[in-house]
């Protein structure tokens, strides 16, 4: 394929242009693709997305700020409608791309279409209830946190609430068996508040992370109700078990158990190896883990 002359500038990039397309098509015939690679889900959409869910969650806060209190339901309704138009289309997109990991190169599209909405119909009606935690997570950090001075504030400046809202959201979305868009989304969070919260951990009402630099909870970590935590504390796994043959067993119970009423101080490592005997960290006499 020729390059175009608009690409035939004073930098002399047609030789990395061709280059580059020569590599992606090596890349494609050693992962068996014949013509185009998958079309995963876009980074910059499930960014607009969470923005567009947190807006319709908090609208006089993190919307326009100049919705009236007549306007507000059309606001949430036009919102709502337009993002979850989007994240169907980001649905569409990881079934897909689930289908031919797993061998099927001709999928049945108007079945992927079909399920996409299903699931979107279905992530809709979690929004109330994740706004009730969320509503709980807030009073959490702001009885929490003595330089908190409303919790207006809390919402619109605190990184550890910006964290919880992705996880709250991609939490829904791993339960309903979207994994990549849920790890994407947080991710996103991560690289924006350096907390990284895998989506398929388990967490009560009530939850702070005050600072939150550094915080690391892992896939299969549960967390019970009112638990504080501080900045660079890890709920990880002491090791991973391999089969037979030598090769990682994924999705095994590995994390820790982190029962009610529990602050965990700032750098802090807590390590489960498995389920079957976890790590439980119970709250002391005086409600601290140290």
């Amino acid at each position: 394929m020729s390059i175009p002359p608009d690409h035939q500038t004073q930098f002399h990039i047609a030789p990395v242009i061709a280059e580059l397309r020569a590599m992606r098509v090596r890349s494609l015939a050693l992962r068996q693709r014949e013509t185009h690679p998958p079309r995963l889900p876009s980074r910059g959409m499930l960014r607009d997305i969470i923005d567009g869910l947190a807006t319709v969650l908090y609208p006089n806060r993190l919307g326009k700020g100049d919705v009236t209190d007549e306007g507000v339901d059309y606001y949430v309704g036009h919102t709502l409608d337009e993002t979850l138009r989007h994240l169907r289309l980001q649905i569409q997109r990881e079934l897909g791309f689930t289908l031919e990991q797993s061998g099927n190169l001709n999928p049945d599209r108007l079945a992927i279409v079909q399920q996409s909405l299903e699931l979107t119909r279905e992530f809709v009606q979690t929004l109330p209830k994740v706004r009730a935690l969320l509503d709980s997570d807030l009073q959490a950090a702001f009885e929490g946190d003595p330089a908190a001075r409303s919790v207006d504030e809390v919402l619109v400046c605190y990184p550890g609430i910006a964290a919880i809202i992705n996880h709250r959201l991609a939490h829904e979305l791993y339960q309903l068996g979207l994994p990549l868009i849920a790890r994407m989304i947080s991710e996103i969070s991560h690289s924006v508040t350096g907390i990284d919260i895998h989506p398929g951990a388990q967490i009560g009402p009530s939850f702070f992370i005050d600072h939150g630099t550094g915080v690391v909870i892992g896939q299969t970590a549960i967390i019970g109700e009112r638990v504080r935590l501080y900045q660079a504390v890890t709920l990880g796994a002491k090791r991973f078990p391999t089969d037979e043959n030598g090769v990682l067993i994924k999705g095994n119970a590995r994390h820790p158990i982190v029962e009610d009423d529990v602050v965990i101080y700032a750098g802090a490592t807590i390590l489960s190896a498995q389920r079957s005997l976890p790590t439980r960290i119970r709250c002391r006499p005086r409600g601290f883990f140290q």
